[in-house]
């Protein structure tokens, strides 16, 4: 049996992760301690300026520098989420599941930025880029929650499989019991290590998710922008919870 260690070292700096295999190190994450803004994290925003010439937006998300939105960043659903911020806001939409929530058009691929916000508009957006040196956060309108599993992504009906899992069969099980518990206008992405797993387990996962949307909604009915929404789980528990499994010896 090949022996496999997590060699975890934190620091009020940052924290470092080594994974071993028979007392080599394979890989080795590094995380400093005090980024305060993590690719995954939801915020509800407030569109500060719309430039043409660019194709994109400035948005406040309580960063130094104004987030990014590019055209291309909203994602064929964003005059879904737009209208579901503002029917959360108003009362309109008193439930965070979307079983009743009548998705809009896709947005046309060659649009512009002006058509689709304006200056003062409060967004729903994820942090799709770490802010560097002198440049905000690069920021997404096409949400997507991850969990162990699966990723949900709200205003979707998708169901997709990671092309890492080989098997038809097992394909087809996933897809026909990700069918069977998922929520209304919620998309599904099934990832690699769902492969095997129990009814139990996904839906387990699933609920952890739901919940997380829930999260998200009693926020927008009275946060005022800039807000962190939802914050993604740092590296450290990322890498635990996508590396761990019975193989390992210690920790």
């Amino acid at each position: 049996k090949v022996n496999v260690e997590l060699v975890i070292n934190s620091t009020p700096g940052e924290v470092v992760i080594g994974l071993l295999n028979d007392k080599r190190l394979i890989e080795l994450h590094k995380e400093k301690s005090n980024v305060k803004f993590s690719v995954g994290d939801i915020y509800l925003g407030r569109v500060k300026k719309v430039m043409t010439g660019l194709n994109a937006a400035f948005v406040d998300v309580g960063y130094d520098k104004d987030a990014f939105l590019h055209y291309l960043d909203l994602g064929p659903q964003a005059n879904s989420i737009f209208k579901y911020v503002e029917a959360v806001r108003s009362g309109k939409q008193s439930v965070s599941n979307l079983m009743y929530f009548k998705n809009e058009a896709d947005i046309n691929k060659d649009g512009k930025i002006n058509d689709a916000v304006k200056s003062g508009q409060y967004v729903l957006v994820q942090v799709a880029k770490e802010p560097i040196s002198s440049k905000g956060p690069r920021i997404t309108t096409e949400i997507s929650i991850a969990g162990r599993y699966i990723v949900l992504i709200p205003f979707s009906d998708k169901i997709s499989v990671s092309s890492k899992i080989r098997s038809s069969e097992e394909k087809t099980r996933l897809k026909s019991l990700v069918q069977s518990i998922k929520p209304k206008n919620f998309g599904v992405i099934i990832r690699t290590v769902a492969e095997g797993k129990s009814v139990a387990d996904i839906e387990a996962d699933m609920a952890d998710l739901v919940s997380k949307w829930d999260t998200c909604f009693k926020a927008l009915q009275t946060a005022e922008p800039p807000f962190k929404v939802l914050g993604e789980v740092d590296r450290t528990n990322v890498i635990l919870r996508d590396f761990l499994n019975s193989s390992f010896n210690a920790i």
